[in-house]
């Protein structure tokens, strides 16, 4: 299939002097937006103790154990500023992302020692779930680094029960190795409680010689015993039984290597642990990478800076999207498919690594007084018409037919509303979009360049809408709400006004009412909001994005659960008919 893969066509140009000059304010802002990104990322890495004091300890930080485990140059974070419930230590105590050990890729993730000792806190379940889903989607290993205090005991009402509580990690990972996706386990510190489950549930177990898992830590043993309440007497017996358990607490290597057997090895030196884990992913199943690569890894012919030039900031200011992933892919090349038919959407095959990806996003603009054919009024890009859903409908089908991973972008405002718009079939044909994507199953990720907005955000690929998502980027110029603030304002108080108005009434109080809410909206919608609440996994810079793409291609392809020959696909043959 080299006559269709190895040269596709050449698109995109370079940047004029004008566009140089008229697109200052533009960088100016995006960066200003990624640089209070990067202050809260600082935040999350310097939460809770400070890193001397733990290595005083003879102890390294998870951040220090990251960076000696991972293959340089391919730690791809995720939810690193994830914290729904607000947590007053600004962080769900896991670090996660994709990375590459011994070559191959994975899902890391690892308790922050350095906060509580690892403890569970509000938000963490989620957190984990998102981490345990990736690797579920892309078939590829999880890998724990384990050092976890159990609960934090003031507030386990947020986090511990319910039915996405903290012991969904558990079956999470019972399900992982049922489908066959091993998972090894790094174990250092005290890990009692739930810290021990999440210790013994993993399928190899690496552990430091002073670490320990049990179902029960010092603390829960010390007050087995309680009379009802606490008085002088009970105290003095907690201090004795606590200094007891402090010294050596149940579940030590001494039990789960040489009784139990859990331990499968155990190491000297932390370091030790690390070098395990990196042995064992030499082994881990996955295909070498010119297995599915239909060309030569190429860089973009353009750099990935134009970016913050061509990506307006103002979120009604129009530009050119293929001018977007031109600086994304390899050789800044594609087929495209169907460029006549549903213009307000952008559907083609590229190569991003040398590895094949359907691509699909918003096309921007004014479309002409005759699109869409089945109204009287004139089409702008980033709304979705009918003949747009199909076009999406098609080339979603194709790709699951030929098992090729998708890559959505999104900036919409929504689907096309009205009498008119039903008539076409547009509700119907949004929930054929989605029972397209989900009968694909094949890995897909999510960029939101600017808006996210209504059933769109579901529809393309969003998060909410399917189970093939394997995560969700956002960038400076992100926005993320159900609809744009002043029209929900309009929605919400257009009644309102009407009664205020017909009763004599004045109007003033009613319009502060409104510019408040579409203040909210504005404020709830932000990249920094958007990252902390969980809708997009992670806020990253324009400059980023390719090495974005790039982990999630690699990983995609790296053990997939079936193959379409690349001379049994049908998409390239469709395109160029």
């Amino acid at each position: 299939m080299r006559q269709y893969f190895e040269k596709m066509t050449e698109f995109g140009v370079e940047l004029n002097k004008g566009q140089l000059l008229s697109s200052e304010e533009n960088v100016k802002n995006i960066k200003e937006v990624e640089a209070g990104i990067d202050a809260e990322v600082e935040k999350v890495k310097n939460a809770g103790l400070p890193t001397e004091k733990i290595n005083s300890r003879g102890v390294m930080t998870v951040w220090q154990r990251l960076e000696y485990l991972v293959d340089p140059g391919t730690w791809t974070p995720l939810h690193t500023i994830f914290n729904p419930e607000n947590n007053v230590e600004g962080t769900t105590n896991v670090i996660d992302g994709l990375a590459k050990i011994s070559g191959k890729w994975c899902v890391v993730a690892g308790f922050d020692n350095k906060v509580m000792a690892g403890a569970w806190l509000p938000g963490q379940p989620e957190n984990i779930f998102r981490a345990t889903n990736l690797s579920k989607r892309l078939n590829i290993p999880l890998v724990w680094l384990v050092n976890c205090s159990g609960v934090k005991l003031t507030e386990q009402e947020k986090f511990y029960a319910n039915r996405r509580g903290s012991g969904t990690t558990f079956y999470r990972h019972a399900e992982l190795e049922q489908m066959g996706i091993p998972i090894l386990a790094g174990i250092y510190g005290t890990n009692p409680a739930g810290g021990g489950y999440q210790g013994i549930s993993p399928t190899i177990l690496f552990a430091h010689k002073d670490c320990n898992i049990a179902v029960g830590g010092g603390g829960i043993l010390s007050g087995m015993s309680p009379k009802g309440y606490f008085d002088l007497e009970g105290a003095e017996q907690l201090i004795a039984s606590a200094k007891q358990f402090k010294e050596k607490p149940p579940g030590s290597v001494d039990v789960h290597y040489d009784s139990t057997g859990f331990f499968r090895y155990v190491y000297e030196e932390e370091k030790g642990v690390l070098d395990g884990l990196k042995d064992y992913m030499k082994d881990m199943p996955a295909y070498n990478p010119k297995f599915f690569r239909v060309a030569e890894p190429k860089a973009p012919r353009f750099p990935a800076e134009d970016l913050y030039r061509l990506m307006p900031f103002n979120q009604k200011q129009i530009y050119n999207f293929k001018e977007i992933i031109a600086r994304l892919v390899d050789g800044s090349e594609h087929m495209e498919y169907k460029p006549d038919y549903g213009p307000e959407i952008y559907t083609g095959l590229v190569k991003m690594d040398g590895f094949l990806v359907g691509m699909i996003g918003n096309n921007q603009g004014w479309l002409g007084e005759d699109y869409p054919e089945y109204a009287d009024y004139g089409g702008i890009g980033g709304k979705l018409y009918r003949q747009g859903l199909i076009k999406m409908n098609e080339f979603v089908t194709f790709c699951g037919r030929d098992r090729i991973p998708l890559i959505w972008f999104q900036d919409t405002s929504g689907i096309d509303v009205g009498d008119i718009a039903e008539k076409a079939e547009l509700l119907g044909l949004g929930q054929s979009l989605i029972y397209s994507i989900q009968q694909t199953d094949v890995p897909m990720t999510l960029i939101t360049l600017r808006k996210g907005t209504a059933a769109a955000h579901y529809v393309m690929g969003g998060p909410t809408a399917n189970r093939h998502n394997a995560f969700t980027l956002g960038i400076g110029t992100t926005e993320i709400y159900v609809m744009h603030g002043e029209t929900a304002a309009a929605a919400s108080f257009s009644r309102r006004l009407v009664k205020e108005k017909d009763a004599g009434r004045p109007l003033e109080p009613i319009i502060d009412k409104m510019n408040q809410q579409a203040k909210e909206y504005y404020d709830n919608s932000r990249p920094a909001y958007c990252a902390k609440h969980g809708m997009v996994d992670e806020v990253v810079k324009m400059s980023a994005l390719r090495d974005y793409l790039k982990a999630f291609a690699g990983a995609a392809y790296q053990n997939p659960k079936s193959i379409c020959p690349q001379h049994h696909m049908i998409t390239p043959r469709a395109i160029r008919g």
